[in-house]
C-alpha cells in the first residue's frame, strides 16, 4: 500500500478479479502492510486505513498472511493493533467452527483439513526475541509447526517471506529451504517478498512457486507490475478418504496503474485482457504488460 494508492478508492482495486477470489472455496492473499492507524504512509513504512481490511473480505479473500518483513513498519504498537483489526477477519466461506488452531492455521473446507505455515525471514526492524508474535524463518520453530500440521491436516501449503528482492530466479537459500519443507511435510510451497514473479520447480514432486510478486502495488520498476495466482485443486477420494493436490494452475495477472486501464488502480488476469489494446486509457500500458509477460515468461520458463 504505497502513498499514491491513498488517493483512490481501494474498493475497486480487486474488483476485476473478484469472482476468482469469491468463487474459490479459499482465498489466501499476503497483506503487505500494517493497520497501524493514523497518520496513514506509504514506504517505507507502511499503515493502511482499516477500510483496506473490509475492502479486501469484500473482494472474496477468507485469510490473509502477516508474517512478512513489513509488520513491524509502525513497531510494537503497530503489530498489536494490526492483529486486533484482523481478530475478527473472517471470510465469506469460513466459520470459527472450522478453525483448529493458530500457529499453524488448520482449516476444514469441504471435509478436507488444509494446514497454512506461514513465516519470514526476517522483518525492517526489531528481532525476534522482541516480537515473539512473528512467526520467523527459523528450522528450530517451524519443525514444530509442520509436524503439527502434519498429524493434524490433509493438505499442507508451507507459504514463506523469502528471497531476492526484484529477481527473477530464487536463489540457492530459497532451494534449501524448500528441500527442507518438502522434508517436513509441506505439500505445496508458494512463496512471496521478491516483487516479481519467480521460477517455479518440482521437489520429490512437491510443487514450489518462489515468488508470486505484487497483487497491488504504486511499483513501476521492472517486472514488478506482473504477478501470478495460484489455484490449487484437491481431490478428496471419499471412500478411502485420502487427499491428492493436483498439479497447480497458474495465471498471469498485472497491476494498472491510474490513467492507464481506467483513473484508478486495477488487478486484471492477463489471459483476459490480452486481445483488448483498444479498451485501454493507455495503449502503450498494454504494450508494456505484452513486453513484461514475454520477458518474465522467457527468464523464468512459466508458461
Amino acid at each position: 500500500m504505497h502513498a499514491r494508492q491513498l488517493e483512490h478508492d481501494h474498493s475497486l482495486f480487486l474488483s476485476e478479479i473478484e469472482p476468482v477470489l469469491s468463487g474459490a472455496d479459499l482465498s489466501i492473499a499476503n497483506a503487505e502492510f500494517t493497520l497501524a492507524g493514523k497518520p496513514y504512509s506509504g514506504y517505507p513504512a507502511f499503515s493502511a486505513p482499516d477500510s483496506y481490511r473490509q475492502s479486501i473480505l469484500d473482494s472474496g479473500v477468507d485469510v490473509l498472511l502477516t508474517a512478512n518483513n513489513h509488520i513491524l513498519d509502525k513497531g510494537a504498537k503497530g503489530l498489536e493493533r494490526t492483529l486486533k483489526q484482523y481478530e475478527s477477519f473472517t471470510g465469506s466461506g469460513l466459520d470459527a467452527e472450522q478453525f483448529d488452531s493458530i500457529n499453524p492455521l488448520i482449516i476444514r473446507k469441504r471435509g478436507v483439513w488444509i494446514a497454512l505455515v506461514n513465516f519470514t525471514y526476517g522483518t525492517n526492524c526489531g528481532s525476534s526475541s522482541e516480537f515473539p508474535k512473528v512467526n520467523y524463518m527459523k528450522k528450530a520453530l517451524l519443525e514444530g509447526q509442520m509436524r503439527r500440521a502434519r498429524e493434524k491436516a490433509d493438505i499442507v501449503l508451507a507459504l514463506p517471506h523469502w528471497g531476492e528482492e526484484y529477481s527473477l530466479k530464487h536463489n540457492q537459500s530459497q532451494e534449501n529451504w524448500a528441500g527442507w519443507l518438502v522434508e517436513n511435510g509441506a505439500d505445496a510451497i508458494i512463496g512471496a517478498h521478491p516483487h516479481v514473479v519467480q521460477d517455479t520447480a518440482h521437489i520429490a514432486g512437491v510443487p514450489v512457486v518462489y515468488s508470486l510478486g505484487n497483487a497491488v502495488s504504486n511499483m513501476s520498476a521492472a517486472n514488478t507490475r506482473l504477478e501470478l495466482a495460484v489455484i490449487l485443486k484437491i481431490v478428496h477420494w471419499r471412500i478411502s478418504g485420502l487427499c491428492e493436490l493436483l498439479e497447480p494452475e497458474l495465471r498471469f495477472m498485472w497491476c494498472t496503474l491510474p490513467g492507464k486501464l481506467v483513473q484508478g488502480y486495477r488487478t486484471i488476469f492477463v489471459d483476459e485482457w490480452k486481445d483488448k489494446r483498444e479498451q485501454w486509457l493507455d495503449p502503450s500500458d498494454y504494450d508494456n504488460m505484452i513486453r513484461t509477460l514475454e520477458r518474465v515468461k522467457k527468464e523464468t520458463r512459466i508458461q
